[in-house]
């Protein structure tokens, strides 16, 4: 072992150190930098192609990094998956025909050296109702929560969710957040993928940006909101130009929709003044940054198509 290097037994769950995945001239995963705790829920924040979905292929040892490391737990992600410590649930999965629920569920929990008693996986996934159907014969909604039932058969320290929520109805969803919020409590570690913000900030305990391959910020979303600057001013008009709007004090960006100017800016107060002086505060209003703003400030370039 490496001199300053944790032990397998003190090592965080995940790290990702200078990690990189390629395809072609596409770098899917840019140098990442990452240390996931034990116990922590985290949220991957991005746009679709983001490089969300291979930082999680490395993750779970489904491809390996061009350069760079990823361990899990200390250790390569194969011994982890082997050794039955993770559990997945990938966007792309098949149903298994003429087997029931509660047949799938038991076949993956008895691949495992100690997984969770069947009825218990089933109650915690929300479809102990469902043991008995065909695994082919359900609803998208249901089948993607049987997907998460098979994530939780071996009782895994760590649970790798892409896009869970991807095939779910508003109430769905939120029967699937509670079982995962249930899980979580037990101690264990979690991390999903999402592009629904409100998701992200209501389960996660930190949220990673990423974009283009890249975390571009990691942190809560009050955090997040921060970074992208204290809050938005808007202001009507009136038939003046906008000309200078974007070079007052704290002024980030501005943007033009109609007849109103939208300034985002990391002074408020002092954007408002400025605005007084000039006579432009007919409908005026002041917000603080939403958790959208931050997303768009933080990922403000183009996006780059990734797998």
């Amino acid at each position: 072992m490496e001199p300053g290097r944790p032990t397998p037994r003190t090592a965080p769950a995940v790290s990702f150190s200078g990690a990189v995945r390629t395809y072609g001239a596409v770098r899917a995963v840019d140098g990442v930098d990452l240390t996931i705790a034990r116990g922590e829920t985290v949220a991957l924040l991005g746009r679709n192609g983001a490089g969300k979905s291979t930082a999680i292929a490395l993750l779970l040892g489904l491809c390996a990094p061009d350069a760079g490391r990823v361990e899990l737990f200390g250790g390569p992600p194969e011994a982890a998956v082997r050794a039955g410590r993770v559990g997945a649930m990938l966007q792309e999965a098949r149903a298994v025909p003429r087997v029931t629920v509660g047949e799938l569920v038991a076949f993956v929990a008895g691949r495992y050296p100690a997984p969770l008693p069947v009825d218990r996986v089933l109650r915690l996934a929300g479809v102990a109702g469902l043991a008995g159907r065909r695994v082919d014969r359900l609803s998208g909604g249901q089948a993607q929560r049987v997907r998460f039932a098979v994530a939780l058969a071996g009782d895994p320290d760590l649970l790798v969710l892409d896009e869970p929520t991807a095939a779910l109805d508003v109430e769905a969803r939120h029967a699937f957040w509670q079982s995962m919020g249930a899980y979580a409590r037990r101690g264990s570690t979690v991390l999903f993928s999402t592009h629904h913000l409100e998701e992200a900030e209501a389960h996660a305990d930190r949220i990673l940006v990423v974009d283009r391959g890249r975390i571009v910020a990691d942190g809560t979303g009050a955090q997040l909101r921060r970074a992208a600057g204290g809050g938005r001013v808007s202001v009507d008009l009136a038939g003046r130009p906008a000309a200078g709007l974007d070079l007052l004090p704290g002024v980030r960006a501005l943007e033009i929709r109609g007849d109103r100017a939208h300034l985002r800016t990391e002074d408020s107060d002092a954007t408002v003044l400025a605005l007084a002086e000039l006579g432009a505060i007919r409908g005026l209003e002041v917000a603080p940054a939403s958790l959208d703003d931050a997303f768009l400030a933080l990922t403000a370039h183009a996006p780059v198509e990734r797998r």
